[in-house]
């Protein structure tokens, strides 16, 4: 049975999947604007460093007063409307709630979110995916030891290329690389909350008018961002990644085929089996028509001639040895989509997107030259941004994870370009965020 029809039989039967979010910034009030729509859902509570921010968000994408006006969650259990408050412990806590959505952005606070849900019965869908990159595969483990489900969030780009992926390997499809698309140049990783707009190619006035942060979309312009997505695909569906980091080829989405194909064979990868990023610009700036900068895809081989004809004869765009064929996916709709995740955690008990592996990594790589005494600033920010490495490669470096970068002291000098260490930083050694990283690096070793 679909998920839509479990779903309107839960409504029929006067039954609901009882969510709690966590967050209400611009991927949260997203999924907020769908919940309405979606028969079988009850947001029983929202927990927010804001609440009036959250009210107002809740008054943005068209609730009104009435559905969020109750005084607790019991309360809101009783009447099916909405509690918000700023206690993310009482509302992950509360015996009636099956799904826990985090969406802060905030990767250690996510981490603390993640561990209370799964201690108390709460399957997670997990937005912050900052945090799955640096601890994802311990996130799934405990999680599965608590007997509950931890998952990528359907809508933003990792769990579409899972999905992907996990589409080519069930039709026998051997995957040859998958990713996602970008805006891309190479100064971007310099990028700041000041200069993003520009770049990324809306008005100050659009970015206002969104309620967008800038640090926040300053992390998909500067790299980080791709990064963390392509560490989250990788470490869910055991690809691997470039050595040195995404190497953001321009392409068409007619010319996925042509470059994600091995070196040997006139593509870009260093071997079959990886992620990439592919680029909506030319290196001269030019923008490429039909592009996939807002996309997924997935490139598989075609192993037999008669699966080779089969391409030719079916129309399929491949590359001109006519066994490498993209099937793409040209937008997503970020949290407009995250309730096939909610729906699928809470009625098939199956994640979309979830770590098993450790493939990848992002360490947190200088913007700038950094002095002893700065603080860095984490995704986004000014001082660092995130390069995606082989998880083996950042082990033997000691490479400092980017999602742990966020209000720590350089305490060495560090040059522009080069990536940071656990000894030129004071990490907050006490958090469940280091330590549980700390746990996924003893377990690789």
């Amino acid at each position: 049975m679909s998920l839509h029809r479990k779903l309107l039989e839960l409504a029929a039967n006067r039954k609901s999947i009882k969510v709690g979010l966590i967050g209400a910034g611009k991927f949260g009030s997203m999924y907020l604007s769908q919940i309405p729509n979606t028969p079988g859902v009850h947001l029983v509570g929202i927990a927010d460093l804001s609440p009036s921010g959250a009210k107002k968000n809740l008054s943005r994408v068209g609730w009104t007063d009435e559905q969020s006006n109750a005084p607790s969650l019991d309360e809101a259990i009783k009447t099916g409307q909405t509690h918000i408050s700023d206690n993310w412990e009482a509302l992950v806590s509360h015996p009636a709630i099956d799904v826990v959505v985090e969406c802060t952005g905030h990767p250690i606070a996510a981490v603390d979110h993640c561990l209370l849900a799964f201690k108390n019965g709460k399957h997670v869908v997990n937005v912050t995916v900052e945090a799955d990159a640096f601890c994802g595969p311990l996130l799934a483990q405990k999680a599965t030891e608590a007997g509950v489900v931890y998952s990528l969030a359907f809508g933003d780009q990792p769990a579409l290329i899972c999905d992907l992926v996990d589409w080519a390997r069930t039709c026998g499809f051997p995957v040859v690389a998958a990713g996602r698309g970008h805006k891309w140049l190479p100064h971007f990783s310099e990028s700041t909350p000041e200069t993003v707009w520009g770049n990324y190619g809306l008005t100050p006035e659009q970015a206002v008018r969104g309620g967008l942060n800038p640090k926040m979309f300053n992390s998909f312009l500067d790299g980080s961002k791709p990064s963390i997505e392509s560490t989250a695909v990788a470490n869910a569906t055991g690809l691997d990644v470039p050595s040195n980091g995404l190497l953001y080829p321009p392409a068409s989405v007619e010319d996925i085929p042509y470059v994600t194909r091995p070196i040997s064979e006139g593509g870009v990868l260093e071997k079959k089996g990886m992620v990439e990023v592919i680029s909506s610009l030319e290196a001269n700036g030019r923008k490429i028509p039909y592009d996939i900068r807002m996309g997924v895809w997935v490139t598989v081989e075609a192993e037999t001639d008669y699966i080779k004809n089969c391409f030719e004869e079916y129309n399929a765009h491949t590359d001109p040895s006519g066994r490498y064929f993209t099937l793409y996916k040209r937008w997503h709709l970020i949290g407009l989509e995250v309730g096939m995740s909610v729906a699928s955690v809470a009625l098939r008990k199956e994640a979309t997107g979830v770590a098993h592996c450790w493939n990848a990594d992002v360490v947190a790589t200088a913007k700038r030259d950094l002095k002893p005494g700065e603080l860095l600033d984490g995704e986004g920010g000014y001082t660092v941004w995130g390069k995606l490495l082989p998880a083996q490669k950042s082990l033997a470096m000691g490479g400092l994870p980017l999602g742990l970068a966020h209000d720590i002291k350089v305490i060495r000098p560090v040059k522009k370009g080069q990536s940071l260490c656990w000894d030129d930083v004071a990490v907050d050694t006490s958090t469940h965020a280091y330590k549980i990283r700390q746990e996924l690096e003893l377990k690789f070793k």
